[in-house]
Order: C-alpha cells, then structure tokens, then sequence
C-alpha cells in the first residue's frame, strides 16, 4: 500500500533538532540503523542465489516422473504461485498505517496475525531453513565427491567402480562455513551472494547445454506424455516419485522464508518509491530468470535421458564428457552453495543472536564484540561459539540422512505451502481487510487450499522414499 506523503510517518524528524543530529540523517535510515546500501541488483543476486540452488539439478529427474504434460504445467504454476505470493509478501515489509519496518518474516507475521501464528511460523521458518542448509551440505559434498569420480572414470574406465565416501567432503563443507558464518550479518554478504549468483548461472548452463548436446546427439526427443512407465517402476513408486516431483519443484523455488530480510537490506528509493515496489521487481526479475533456466534445465534433460534421468543432472553420471566441462560445472555448485548456506543461515543467526541479547544484555560474552585485524572485522564469542555449533550440527545430520532427493522433497513440502503460500494470503487478507466469502477472498483461499493438498503429497511421497532408502542405509559410510 502506497502512504500519501503527507500523511507518512517522518522517522528522521528526531535528527533534525540540532545541527549535530541533522547531519546523522546521512548516516542512518528512518528507523536510527545505519543506511541500507541494497539495490534492485543486489536484491536480484540475493534471490537468485536463494533460489537457483541444487534443486535445478533435480528438475530433469521430476520432469521424468511427471511426463511432457504435467512436468513443464507443474513448474510454469509454481513459478506463478511463488511470483505472486512473493509480491503479497513483500507489502508487508512496512505497517500500512505507522510505517514501521517488520525486519523478519517472523516479524512480519506478528505485526499482521499476531502472537499465536508468529510462533507456528517461526517454528517452521527457522526449521525450513536449517533443514535447507542441510541439504545444501549434502549437495556440496556429492558435487566434491562427483569431481573426484569424474578423475576415477576419466583414468580407469567409464565402467571402474570408483567408490567414493561423502563424509571427509561434508566435513570440509562445514569446515569452511564455520569461517564463513562470523560475516556478522545479511548486510555484509552482498558480495558472497553476487559470486554465488553468478556461480549457478555458470553450471545451469553448463548442465542445459550438456543437456542440449545429449540431445542432439541421440536424435530424437526422448520421454513420454504421462512420465515415467509403469514396469521401469510399479503403479504404487509411479504415485510416490510423482508427489516427490513436486516437492523437488518446490524446493526449487523456496525463497520467501528470507524474502523480508532480503528486503531489508533495500535502501530507501527517492519518493514515491518504495522498498516493497524495488523488491517486487527484483522478485520478477529473479523468478523470470529462474522460470527460463528450470524450464530449460528440466525439458532438455528428460529430452535427452527419458525415464532415466539421473536425481542429480550433474552428478548422476547422466554426462562423462567432457569431464573438465563437467567438473567446473560442479566446481561452480560448490561455491555457489558455500554462498547460498550463508543466505539461508544468517536469519537463524541473528534470531537466535538477537533473542540472547535481550534475556541477557549485562552479559559480555553475548554483547562484547572483540577487533581482529587478521578477519578484518570484530569478533563476537558468542556468535564465535553457537554458530560453529549450528554448522557443526547441521553437518552431522546431513552425514546421518544423506539423501539428497528426499531430503529436497521433505523441505520443500513442508516450507512451501505455510511460508511461500498461507501466511502471506493471510497477511494480505488482514492487512487489505478484505471481506470473507468476497470473490478475492474465496480466490485465495482456494489457491492456499489447493497448495496444501501438493504440499501434503509431496511430503506423503518424499517420505516413503526416505523409508525405502533407510532400509538398506548404512550411517556413516555413504558412498557413490
């Protein structure tokens, strides 16, 4: 909602009483913090980084599931449900009436439907991104291990076992991003996130224009209608891989849970633009973008390998050469992942940072920031100690349940439906106080009902795939 600017609140009238306060104003936004620097770009690169991340490399193998029909009419939906709950989101950045920034989605929620749905979100936001983190680890270290293979076959054969163990490589992962997870903030990221946006444009489209050439090279469109054929899987797998399809779907697209913080980073746009106007564009521009590579990514990898699309386009082995070409690719999801870790970590941080703060303000170990030359920026102990903590756990979850399709599908049935869907049509509806049974409000009402049903499926099929892969799962001993 767009404030008459005569009637919007002047935040800065505080600093305008003495020359000495006035010249503040240059230094800090309208809420007394320091000036925000992001732009409609580093928005984009943030989402981006959010958003392509190893789902794409799952969008061939749930394009397989569901067949020429509904895979491409499964992710063109997503991408509008994400798109438009994202714009419903992004208005609740600030209070309609007093202008007050909400920092969190958390927060967010709290202004709009109160207490008691603040605490569910918060629950299954921070739940969501710990899970994504676990995943991202998981990815990573099959990307380590998929280069390591990648030299085995290049040397021995494309037909050597070359067995390799995932865990000395999630080790590694969380090794480094416990030095990564001292950047103090979302604020001071922006440069990670433009690296890693532009590390999964590199392996999409290394992974596309394999994906392009396999085609070309077996001559025909490979595939069917309706999906993957029953006899390469019985009836009951056909249903389950189908509901898990949509869940690596929604994955793909999960963003929304740091969408509010990502828009507080936006700096304040000259009138009579505003933060949520910036962010709307960077969210059209960020789900165009990724809309185009997924639909790409998914049609050319099941034109090319058909019911056999790998779960993993890049490190399935759906591709030997060229190796070098294959190896940089995965070289480039490495690093983006080490970025998009940090995007979806650092809300968890500052929640858990904050919180302590204000049960415990006289304590020096949770308030005293420390000045390292060495890192260049000032050293907090307990930020130090629980967020090696938190990598340290998320590491050994992901080296307990390392299964990186199911795992995919679990986060996104569970994150999509609340956090990109529910809670904004519920904000919206509050905020707007749109009428019940009105023609809007049973509209969107629909579209979340119909979103929790995906949601419910795909959650009911990546667990069946969990169960099935524990059955002869090993803890400790993965290997590829």
């Amino acid at each position: 909602m767009k404030m008459d600017e005569d009637n919007a609140p002047n935040y800065q009238q505080g600093f305008e009483i003495s020359g000495d306060l006035s010249s503040q104003s240059k230094f800090f936004d309208d809420d007394g913090r320091l000036k925000r620097t992001g732009t409609l770009w580093t928005a984009s690169a943030h989402i981006i980084t959010a958003v392509i991340g190893s789902g794409v490399l799952a969008l061939a193998w749930a394009t397989a599931q569901l067949g020429w029909i509904a895979g491409p009419t499964v992710l063109f939906l997503f991408s509008f449900v994400t798109y438009y709950c994202s714009c419903l989101l992004a208005s609740c950045y600030r209070d309609p009436v007093t202008g007050k920034r909400n920092y969190t989605y958390t927060e967010a929620v709290k202004s709009n439907l109160g207490g008691f749905k603040f605490k569910i979100c918060g629950f299954i936001q921070y739940f969501n991104l710990a899970g994504t983190t676990i995943g991202y680890t998981i990815a990573a270290s099959i990307s380590m291990m998929a280069i390591k293979r990648s030299s085995c076959f290049h040397e021995k054969g494309h037909d050597s076992r070359c067995g390799v163990s995932g865990t000395p490589f999630m080790v590694l992962f969380g090794a480094v991003q416990i030095f990564l997870s001292q950047i103090p903030d979302f604020h001071e990221i922006s440069w990670l996130s433009i690296v890693a946006a532009v590390m999964s444009f590199t392996y999409s489209a290394i992974g596309l224009g394999l994906g392009i050439a396999k085609f070309a090279e077996n001559g025909k469109i490979k595939g069917s209608l309706t999906g993957i054929s029953v006899g390469e899987v019985t009836q009951t797998q056909k249903i389950w891989r189908s509901f898990q399809a949509f869940g690596a779907i929604a994955f793909a697209y999960a963003y929304s849970n740091v969408l509010i913080e990502i828009e507080d980073t936006i700096k304040a746009p000259p009138p009579p633009e505003t933060e949520q106007g910036t962010m709307k564009k960077a969210t059209l521009i960020s789900v165009i973008t990724t809309s185009v590579f997924y639909m790409l990514c998914g049609c050319f990898g099941y034109a090319a390998f058909g019911d056999h699309a790998p779960g993993n386009l890049l490190t399935g082995f759906g591709f030997y050469d060229p190796f070098w070409l294959v190896d940089i690719a995965n070289v480039a999801i490495i690093v983006h992942l080490v970025g998009a870790y940090q995007v979806f970590a650092q809300p968890i941080f500052a929640f858990v940072e904050g919180t302590a703060s204000e049960y415990f303000p006289e304590s020096k170990f949770i308030t005293e920031e420390l000045h390292v030359p060495v890192v260049g920026y000032k050293v907090n102990m307990f930020r130090l100690v629980w967020r090696s903590m938190f990598v340290c756990m998320t590491t050994l979850v992901a080296m307990l349940m390392p299964f990186f399709e199911d795992v995919v599908g679990i986060l996104g049935a569970i994150g999509f439906w609340p956090l990109t869907v529910y809670f904004p049509i519920e904000m919206y509806i509050a905020q707007k106080k749109v009428p019940k049974w009105s023609r809007k409000w049973i509209c969107l009402e629909t579209l979340s009902v119909a979103c929790l049903v995906i949601s419910v499926c795909a959650a009911a099929g990546s667990v069946a795939g969990v169960i099935k892969d524990l059955q002869v799962y090993k803890p400790f001993k993965t290997m590829h």
